[in-house]
């Protein structure tokens, strides 16, 4: 079976178990490191975040759910993480997870004459990335042109005195 054919199963599987703990997933992986195979589960919790507790109850369980179901045969090792503050995002379904948070993106051509942009991710069509900057102008970034795109680390403003 193909690699995306099986992570499909995964996902279906392990859906139900995500939805128990408040958690979403980000990204899955299946992947050869060395002579091992990794599964590698990226979730996230809406509002607080993911904490290392809520990493280590997934991965008992999720452990116990892929012995039970067989989908998974060959020896490998399970690691389950949050996304990272930097994290790429490259698939679909990471820019929907990034909808609403601060992400940085980079284009081939300049678009408005530039190539890096940050700010809010506020749409996403096949077409293009909707990016709102902090004074509020709002970037259409054609999908095509996007080299790149990561979460961007938001430091909060203190207030000086």
């Amino acid at each position: 079976m193909e690699i995306e054919g099986r992570l499909a199963e995964v996902e279906a599987l392990i859906v139900p178990l995500l939805d128990s703990h408040g958690l979403t997933l980000v990204d899955l992986e299946w992947r050869r490191e060395g002579r091992r195979w990794v599964l590698r589960f990226f979730v996230d919790k809406v509002g607080e975040g993911v904490s290392i507790a809520d990493c280590q109850r997934f991965s008992q369980e999720v452990g116990d759910l892929l012995d039970a179901s067989e989908l998974v045969w060959e020896s490998y090792d399970l690691e389950v993480s949050s996304p990272g503050l930097e994290r790429e995002l490259r698939k679909e379904r990471e820019f929907r997870w990034a909808m609403g948070k601060a992400i940085q993106c980079w284009v081939s051509k300049s678009v408005g004459g530039r190539t890096l942009f940050t700010g809010h991710l506020r749409g996403i069509t096949e077409e293009a990335l909707s990016l709102e900057e902090p004074d509020g102008q709002l970037y259409e970034l054609p999908r095509g042109l996007v080299t790149k795109a990561r979460l961007a680390i938001e430091l909060p403003l203190r207030r000086l005195k």
